[in-house]
């Protein structure tokens, strides 16, 4: 460890990773096996996802910018720069994209739970496309993990 600087962009990896596969395969899973009432597991799992989401943004930023600084153009070449900026704009597309549209179906349904509506079918084919957006970022997560030593 050279600097500060680098220390905290191993900080970024291990806590932006770590809190995806925390969030989304532990936690959230025991929401809504624990919770009787799936709107509140729901409603709880949505604001983990969105903290780690505006984590995620965040050390996103943090590791692109440091990567740059460090190497300047020779970082465009490093696979850990680009899986960043992949896993980044997983991130944007599923917080401010994907997301929205969930919630906007949940509102729809309202005071039902969406699951038990019309837009069951909608709200299903989103979630798991939600889904698969999050376990890819979570897939490249673990490269991330395994390419931070490298240039």
């Amino acid at each position: 460890m050279k600097n500060l600087p680098e220390l905290f962009s191993f900080w970024a990896v291990a806590l932006w990773v770590g809190g995806l596969w925390a969030i989304g395969y532990l936690a959230a899973p025991v929401l809504f096996y624990q919770l009787d009432d799936r709107m509140l597991a729901g409603r709880l799992a949505g604001h983990m996802f969105t903290w780690i989401a505006l984590f995620g943004i965040a050390c996103a930023a943090w590791l692109l910018a440091f990567r740059l600084s460090r190497f300047g153009g020779q970082a465009f070449k490093q696979g850990f720069f680009w899986i960043v900026l992949v896993m980044l704009l997983l991130t944007l597309a599923q917080h401010f994209g994907i997301q929205p549209i969930l919630q906007q179906l949940k509102d729809q349904a309202m005071p039902q739970d969406v699951m038990q509506s019309l837009f069951k079918d909608r709200f299903a084919a989103w979630h798991g496309c939600s889904s698969v957006v999050y376990l890819i970022e979570s897939v490249l997560g673990l490269a991330l993990v395994a390419k931070q030593n490298s240039r």
